[in-house]
């Protein structure tokens, strides 16, 4: 049977045909889809773990427990997960384990644009890449295999491109005869004393040397010869653009991109008079090559920075670029906040204080964007705690007040509870907001355990934040209602003066929220225009749904779209002419 499947569908019925029976994750795009389709799966236990490096140690104890296992994460995710990552690649598995890693070029969705492919040879393990939707589910089930067989992790390397895009896939039935899990205790092999870990480490430089030789013969690295002018070797989504730009280059395909496969490398460039790496950001491929004394061209004529295009792949080949039609030009829609967003009058306020903002990853960045222009930094998950603690131990005291760290529930889970243990224990006087929606909501509304719910829509234990930040020893802890601003502006004014921790928690849902009876509408609301003097005061709090109708000369009204308004009445509250009311 065939169907049209993205790559991260793909994965997910990979991990289902090849065996699995645990996949554990932390959402992040561009990864999140596998685990959200994996729940399809009933024999699959899928579950999102508060953070990347909590999933990884799931996924190794189901492994070490013998069962077929996936873990999946963005890019900056492994970030997360390297400290278990870097020894499980000493102690290797029982059943087979695939770490997917979803790379972001051009940062489509994320804060920096690092190349994942450094993770596997800096952990030497294998890692696969894929360049469509077959290879995605192939390459799963290759990689459990190839886990098995090596005795090793194996990381599979997608990118946005290759997660998003659909093409038509071939299914099978799911594998069966996979050994059932038991206990097996293995203490040499799994206790990483030092002891161990020496005697393992040959172990590790072995199966790469193997490895390498071995790709030399997988199918999945393979010439395509098609000129003895031109060579490229190439892999994931480049290898696309490349067929579709040079169709006449003979190519090394390359779906293992570490350890390469040399004697193929050295085999394929005796064959051209010219030979190309063609690969997204790092010249990962290009400085092993040039290392192995195999002359190539590569990041001299194609960028560092951002992923390919054909059009980009064209030029650094000094190619005429293709006749494109000119699209119809599209109004601007900058990032924003939702109409209704409980965080929206928590930046209101803060910028009306004059505060310093340290920020964190979620939708709430987004308070960095004009006209609530209140965050002033922004470094990855969980780290605006840690970072307020460190500006207030240098800041002079009147410095010291203006400082806010923001976060959000699902973030504050994932990594802020380790930097708010430290705030409390080397006396931080710095504020935390932790900006409670009920749900993991950049990524797409996925529950953590704060939200009651788990991945299979479970009901589970909720986290309670308030009784948490006073285990933890905060004295002061309270909740406000967002959507009121001068209960926002008043509580965080006086938290704000305190010197010592303090805790604010909001308590509006993510107007999004999946769960039914968790958000609950407000009623429409409508601008007078009688009563509407334009002085623009709505328009301070970026509300989608606040539009602006230009009239004569500087003048003009404020409407309300009422097919975008959520009924939250932050605007109103900033009306000084009671223009804006409930719609009749």
């Amino acid at each position: 049977m065939k169907e049209i499947l993205s790559g991260n569908e793909a994965i997910a019925r990979g991990a289902y045909e090849a065996g699995a029976k645990v996949a554990c994750a932390y959402p992040g795009t561009p990864s999140t889809e596998i685990l959200e389709n994996i729940i399809r799966y009933p024999e699959i236990n899928a579950s999102w773990a508060t953070n990347e490096k909590v999933a990884l140690e799931v996924g190794i104890g189901s492994s070490f427990g013998g069962a077929r296992s996936i873990v999946t994460m963005k890019h900056v995710g492994v970030n997360v997960a390297a400290d278990p990552l870097f020894t499980l690649s000493y102690t290797g598995v029982n059943g087979g384990l695939v770490l997917v890693t979803a790379d972001d070029p051009e940062l489509h969705s994320s804060q920096n644009e690092q190349d994942n492919r450094n993770y596997a040879k800096f952990a030497k393990v294998p890692m696969l890449e894929p360049s469509d939707s077959q290879e995605c589910l192939d390459f799963t089930k290759l990689a459990f295999e190839l886990s098995e067989r090596y005795d090793t992790p194996v990381m599979l390397r997608t990118t946005t491109r290759i997660s998003h895009s659909k093409s038509v896939v071939q299914l099978s039935d799911r594998i069966t005869g996979l050994p059932e899990p038991k206990l097996v205790k293995n203490p040499a092999k799994y206790v990483m004393l030092p002891g161990n870990a020496r005697g393992r480490h040959y172990v590790v430089e072995e199966r790469i040397v193997n490895l390498s030789k071995d790709g030399c013969q997988m199918p999945i690295n393979r010439l395509e010869m098609r000129s003895e002018k031109i060579g490229i070797i190439t892999a994931g989504v480049s290898y696309q653009y490349v067929r579709e730009v040079l169709p006449d280059a003979s190519v090394l395909k390359l779906g293992m991109v570490y350890p390469l496969p040399f004697e193929l490398i050295r085999q394929f460039a005796s064959k051209v008079e010219k030979l190309y790496v063609v690969e997204e950001l790092d010249p990962f491929i290009e400085e092993q090559v040039k290392a192995a004394g195999i002359q190539v061209t590569g990041k001299e004529i194609l960028s560092l920075c951002g992923e390919l295009t054909p059009g980009r792949i064209r030029a650094g080949f000094d190619l005429p670029q293709a006749e494109q039609v000119t699209p119809e030009k599209l109004p601007g829609r900058p990032p924003n906040m939702c109409p209704g967003c409980p965080h929206r009058g928590v930046f209101y306020s803060l910028n009306k204080l004059k505060a310093y903002v340290s920020g964190d990853i979620g939708c709430y960045t987004l308070g960095f964007m004009p006209p609530l222009s209140a965050m002033d930094t922004c470094i990855c998950m969980g780290a605006s705690i840690g970072m307020a603690t460190g500006a207030v131990k240098v800041l002079p005291p009147e410095e010291r007040k203006k400082v806010v760290a923001v976060i959000g529930d699902s973030t504050f889970l994932h990594t802020g509870v380790n930097g708010l243990m430290d705030m409390v224990y080397n006396k931080g006087a710095a504020t935390v907001i932790i900006l409670d929606n009920r749900i993991t909501a950049m990524t797409g509304r996925q529950d953590n355990p704060a939200s009651g719910h788990t991945l299979m829509n479970d009901p589970s234990q909720a986290v309670d934040l308030h009784m948490l930040c006073k285990a933890i020893g905060v004295k002061h802890v309270r909740g406000i209602n967002p959507h009121d601003l001068d209960e926002c502006e008043k509580v965080i004014a006086e938290e704000m003066e305190r010197d010592e921790t303090s805790v604010i928690i909001t308590n509006q849902p993510c107007v999004l929220i999946k769960r039914e009876g968790v958000f609950t509408k407000g009623a429409t609301l409508e601008v007078q225009v009688d009563s509407c003097t334009g002085c623009r005061a709505c328009l301070k709090i970026g509300c989608p749904a606040i539009q602006w109708v230009p009239g004569e000369g500087k003048k003009g009204k404020a409407h309300i779209d009422p097919l975008l308004c959520n009924g939250c009445e932050v605007c109103s509250q900033l009306c000084k002419f009671h223009a804006i009311q409930e719609a009749k």
